[in-house]
């Protein structure tokens, strides 16, 4: 079969028409438009003219030469912190002699479903992105650019070079946060009513019985955006079958069929009476505000939940998914990194590498620091003192796991993620009975899909 040349030729041969109209996307996840323009449908431009500038954004004027670098963000202005911590980024890039940034900023949700598009049309010099399989998808098909000659990075080890390269050995990412997904919980309910983390999943289950008999929902649950069901499956099947078997499993090299992944949906079976009922109705901020509210007690989600209570941080903690297999542990977790790329053919590729080099850089962590936007950075050189107590934690508990992944929709393929998992993980949550039944469809699907040249 002739090698598919982008996400939407994928897309395109596998899939169902059936699944229409029926995923949902969210801050994380691009599949809904991939699968669209894959079905042949016409998507909308909105990001084929980024490169060209866009009146409704902002243009950071500033110093340096090689003329304007064009900067493609997937957060609209005026959406909340991630655009505002980027903006400060811009400005003291400009501050230290940068060149000009135009920054052309879309909202998170149209970004991620029409990247394709961008990216065969006019896309920005650079543009924020992920590690993992989205990034390597990319540089196979030559959409975007080699940035190898940025490397060695200061501060950048070599676990953040490894999630930058390509399949062919060269960078094609440049990486600078990170943050970790773990079980979230307010501090206060759970001191009033003297709950303890659990580090077992029969201490979870038994808390939970507990909290139930409290009145509240243990588990905050939303699946309406399609990627958040993902956490758990990843979580679950690191912790029943480790880390090697995940990655695996995600590359197409292990059977959807097996026992070992039959028991993942089994044991989340078991924890389904324990999470928020009618999940594919909740968006996962909807969940958060569960948690905010004291309705729920705890949440399976990324670092990023604690945006939706900025000044209510403080009394949220969090612990790692805890042990189902002692054999296996508990040192395994989804911790996503966000970066940027470069642009195939940039218009000003010398500016624009000088931008990435400066967004990789512990400087650019330290003076959105400044600015009041700490995050987890993946520059180990950044200075942690202005991080929160939590993200501080966050810092430290990624430092010592022993895998990371990436996230299941970063860790596949995208034609996988998208027309099949989305779909099979929302079929499981309203009927978590017929487990054969969901693995052999999985299966079958899977088996065409990874049949054909994956890159």
């Amino acid at each position: 079969m002739s090698k598919p040349r982008t996400e939407a030729e994928y897309l395109a041969r596998m899939i169902p028409p059936s699944v229409l109209g029926t995923r949902g996307v969210s801050r994380r996840s691009f599949l809904r438009g991939v699968g669209v323009a894959g079905a042949g449908l016409a998507a909308p431009t909105l990001l084929a003219a980024c490169g060209g500038g866009d009146d409704g954004d902002a243009a950071a004027t500033g110093g340096g030469g090689g003329g304007e670098v064009t900067f493609g963000l997937n957060e609209a202005s005026g959406s909340g912190l991630q655009y505002d911590r980027r903006v400060a980024s811009v400005d003291a890039f400009q501050a230290q002699g940068g060149p000009t940034v135009k920054i052309n900023a879309v909202d998170h949700n149209t970004f991620q479903e029409q990247i394709n598009n961008y990216l065969q049309g006019n896309p920005d010099d650079v543009f924020t992105w992920f590690a993992g399989y989205r990034m390597r998808f990319f540089a196979a098909q030559g959409l975007i650019g080699d940035v190898s000659d940025l490397y060695p990075i200061t501060g950048v080890g070599d676990a953040m070079v490894k999630a930058s390269t390509g399949d062919d050995g060269k960078q094609y990412f440049v990486p600078e946060q990170n943050y970790p997904w773990a079980v979230f919980y307010r501090k206060s309910l759970w001191e009033e009513n003297g709950w303890t983390p659990p580090t077992t999943l029969d201490e979870m289950k038994a808390l939970c019985t507990t909290i139930q008999g409290a009145g509240l929902v243990p588990i905050a649950f939303a699946d309406k955006d399609g990627w958040p069901a993902m956490g758990t499956f990843d979580i679950i099947n690191m912790r029943t079958n480790g880390y090697d078997f995940h990655i695996a499993l995600m590359a197409g090299e292990e059977s959807w069929e097996s026992e070992e992944v039959k028991q993942v949906f089994r044991t989340w079976a078991e924890l389904i009476p324990f999470q928020q009922p009618d999940p594919l109705g909740r968006t996962w901020q909807e969940a958060a505000t569960s948690l905010q509210n004291n309705e729920s007690a705890m949440y399976l989600l990324g670092l990023f939940v604690t945006d939706q209570f900025p000044d209510e941080v403080d009394d949220f903690d969090f612990f790692t998914f805890p042990e189902i297999d002692s054999a296996i542990g508990a040192s395994a977790i989804d911790a996503p990194i966000d970066g940027y790329c470069l642009a195939a053919s940039p218009k000003n590729e010398e500016g624009a590498k000088e931008f990435m080099a400066w967004l990789a850089s512990a400087p650019n962590a330290d003076a959105q620091n400044e600015a009041g936007y700490p995050q987890i950075w993946t520059n180990t050189d950044a200075d942690q003192a202005a991080l929160s107590e939590l993200q501080q934690k966050a810092a430290a508990f990624i430092a010592e796991q022993d895998s990371i992944a990436q996230f299941l929709d970063r860790d596949t393929r995208p034609d996988f993620a998208s027309t099949v998992m989305i779909p099979a993980l929302q079929q499981f949550l309203t009927n978590p009975a017929d487990v054969d039944g969901l693995t052999a469809s999985i299966q079958a699907q899977a088996e065409a899909i990874f049949a054909t040249e994956a890159e």
